[in-house]
Formats: structure tokens, C-alpha cells, sequence
């Protein structure tokens, strides 16, 4: 998988892929991680990327043309099947969404910033928005830092057991049961003791039956 990664901050989204599971999935080329500067594709003496907006009102606009030249570019060089704006208004981002997004080969990712972008971008380019929950962030970088990091994860050999994406809370809409290691006995609170019997299929079962018990508690909207 390519990622190319649109932003006025580059400095802001390097470092979670300067460590752990993103930083090991580069180094094992499972995923190229490409970032670009959107200053670098202004014309203007000062760089120029945003602008007021036109009726009047408070907060800047990321411009069409820098962005324009951009995408455009990125486009001159390879297919992408998605080009993905990170905005408070889009969708919102789940389990199903990142394993979709897993199986593609080449996506572009535009951090939005100020009050947003150009709609025209959203117009012409975009072809899937995106939103990590219903707040604002002062940009679009750490939304798609955690975008990339729950779709890399996905990635087949990224984790070392690929089974445990499989196991993850949400992946068959339900909260992951609860999980215990050493010691077994710890100030007197145990271990079920069914964990400690070796009996596979009852430990399934378990498990299922503790997973669908606490979705009910504590998410039941995700059983309708």
C-alpha cells in the first residue's frame, strides 16, 4: 500500500510513523508513507495556501490551486482508488471502514486545516470524507495519523499474529471480552478459572458469551 499524505504541518503527523507498529510496517515494505507540504506547491513569494473567505466570516480557507496542483501531480505518477478528506463533517470512521480502506493499493489522504478547504476541492477531487468523531481538531493531521495507524494495522504482516486483527473489539460488532496474563493469582483477584483449563472450545465460548456480555452493557447500540 502508498499513502501520500496532503498537509500544511508535515512536522506534525512524522513521528507516530517513527515508531512502533507504523515504523516497523515501512521498514518491512508493507507500506510506503509519503508526505507533502502544501506550501511547496504554491506560486506566491509567501507560500501562500489559504485565504479568506468570500461572503465574509471568521477563519481561513485552504485554497483550490496549491491543492489542485498537488492531487493533480500525484495523479500524473500512478492510480489511486481513493482520494480521502479528513474533516470533522464526514463520515464517521469505524472498524468496517478501515478494513475496507486495507485492501486498497494507493490512497491520498488531504488534512484539512483553518476552516477547511475550497468546497470546489471537495467537488473535483474527493472521494471519500472522513472524520474521527464529532469534535473539531485544530487540523486534519492527527485525525489521519489515526486513520493511517487503524488501517496499517490491518495490513498482512504488520502485526506478528495476524490473528489478533481479527480478534480486535468492533471487527464483528462486538466489545472484545475481557483478557488476563501473570500472574494468575494476583492480592487475592484470579483468573476465571475456564482460561486456565486448556479446554479450547470451552475457552471460545467463554469468551463469546463475555464479549456479547459486554457489548450489551456497555454498547448495545451495536447489536441493532
Amino acid at each position: 500500500m502508498r499513502i501520500d499524505i496532503i498537509t500544511v504541518l508535515p512536522e506534525l503527523l512524522k513521528s507516530p510513523f517513527e515508531a512502533s507498529i507504523l515504523k516497523r510496517a515501512i521498514e518491512k515494505g508493507l507500506v510506503e508513507v509519503h508526505f507533502h507540504n502544501l506550501r511547496d506547491y504554491s506560486t506566491g513569494n509567501y507560500k501562500q495556501v489559504d485565504d479568506y473567505q468570500f461572503g465574509g466570516g471568521a477563519g481561513m480557507v485552504l485554497m483550490v490551486e496549491p491543492i489542485d496542483r498537488c492531487i493533480t501531480g500525484l495523479k500524473e505518477e500512478r492510480e489511486y482508488d481513493e482520494i480521502i478528506y479528513m474533516t470533522p463533517d464526514g463520515s464517521t470512521l469505524n472498524q468496517a471502514v478501515s478494513n475496507e480502506i486495507s485492501l486498497k493499493k494507493n490512497i491520498i489522504i488531504l488534512c484539512g486545516h483553518y476552516k477547511g478547504v475550497d468546497q470546489r476541492v471537495r467537488d473535483m477531487f474527493i472521494t471519500r470524507e472522513i472524520s474521527i468523531g464529532d469534535y473539531v481538531l485544530s487540523g486534519g493531521e492527527l485525525a489521519a495519523a489515526v486513520f493511517c495507524d487503524a488501517v496499517i494495522r490491518l495490513l498482512p504482516g504488520v502485526l506478528n499474529d495476524e490473528t489478533s486483527a481479527l480478534t480486535d473489539t468492533f471487527q464483528d460488532n462486538l466489545l472484545a471480552p475481557p483478557v488476563y496474563t501473570r500472574p494468575s493469582n494476583y492480592k487475592g483477584t484470579t483468573v476465571p478459572e475456564v482460561l486456565l483449563s486448556g479446554d479450547f472450545p470451552k475457552i471460545e465460548k467463554w469468551r463469546e458469551e463475555k464479549a456479547l456480555e459486554r457489548t450489551e452493557k456497555l454498547r448495545p447500540d451495536l447489536l441493532n
